[in-house]
């Protein structure tokens, strides 16, 4: 064990890097929430260095409310075709889920448009769930479309993914997974997301999928994470980042695992938390091969997706990722 020490703060300002990066040397990570959308070509490279090698980009709020139908096609689109592609030119496996938000299902005359093109999508390549659904302000419209789609996800063969509320979150958590039921859905086909101490004991004891977002300053720290992992166990539990347009952490997986190995939590639990369980979870889907994340690591990135690149005009493919000069 080096004798350096890593803690949450150093962890979340970018500090003591070249220890970081010894403790998560050789790990392969997979981070089952991100909003890649919403990220920089820089983020994409930065998990990639880390050991990020595959990705789920949930449908998600942009941060403002979408005015029409065609907003929603032209998003779920990207998230098949575009993001897929430009993950690819940093050597990641992307995939996706699509489904209506929470907050959105509140515009009822717009959501009744969504749900008629979500067929559209949910059987694409790389799509592996539907998601992330469920409650916001835990409306009466909120549930009508959670409901939904949860048929949606049961004719489709597709795991769920569970947004739990902010506010009043045991409670909303409780809900979600009690409708689930009552739609008949297997509980291991359910990702609940967004979990705390508070809501973790039952997710686990009712058998679904607890996942936990890592976000600075809000939701489960670094720390909090290692003790509940310390409490529980590895078994159905994940981490995520849910990195997005807030201010969010995309290496918040690497980081954990580097946290939990310095506390430690055996190398095997952290592979479980970190890759294995997410990998087991949404491969449900039938979409998911780990053969595949390493399809991607012969990068060209003069390729292009609907003649567009990552690069631009004069600029050359990176190749010395190591180095500190940008030519």
């Amino acid at each position: 064990m080096c004798c350096h020490t890593i803690d949450e703060e150093s962890l979340q300002r970018g500090e003591k890097w070249p220890l970081y990066k010894e403790q998560i040397a050789g790990m392969q990570f997979f981070d089952p929430h991100v909003h890649m959308t919403s990220r920089t070509t820089d983020d994409y490279q930065a998990m990639a260095d880390a050991g990020v090698v595959a990705l789920i980009e949930p449908a998600f709020w942009l941060g403002q409310p979408r005015t029409g139908l065609d907003t929603f096609r032209d998003y779920y689109s990207s998230l098949i075709g575009w993001e897929r592609f430009r993950a690819s030119q940093f050597g990641i496996k992307h995939y996706c889920t699509i489904g209506l938000n929470s907050r959105e299902a509140n515009n009822e005359a717009l959501a009744e448009q969504v749900m008629e093109i979500l067929p559209l999508f949910v059987y694409k390549e790389g799509v592996v769930g539907v998601g992330e659904i469920g409650f916001d302000d835990q409306t009466a419209a909120e549930e009508k479309y959670y409901r939904l789609q949860l048929e949606l996800a049961k004719e489709a063969g597709l795991p769920v993914q569970i947004h739990t509320p902010h506010r009043d979150k045991k409670k909303g958590t409780t809900r979600s997974m009690d409708i689930a039921l009552e739609h008949g859905l297997d509980p291991r086909m359910v990702i609940v997301d967004h979990n705390n101490e508070e809501t973790v004991k039952e997710v686990l004891d009712r058998g679904f999928w607890a996942a936990f977002t890592i976000y600075p300053f809000t939701k489960m720290g670094n720390e909090r994470m290692v003790d509940v992992v310390k409490q529980y166990g590895p078994e159905r539990i994940m981490v995520n980042s849910a990195a997005d347009w807030g201010i969010s952490d995309p290496l918040a997986v690497p980081k954990t695992a580097a946290l939990m190995k310095e506390r430690g939590i055996s190398v095997e639990d952290i592979r479980l938390v970190t890759y294995q369980n997410a990998v087991t979870a949404f491969a449900q889907s039938g979409q998911i091969e780990e053969s595949d994340f390493s399809s991607v690591k012969s990068i060209d990135q003069s390729q292009k997706f609907a003649g567009n690149t990552v690069l631009r005009g004069g600029q050359a493919p990176r190749v010395d990722k190591d180095s500190v000069f940008i030519r």
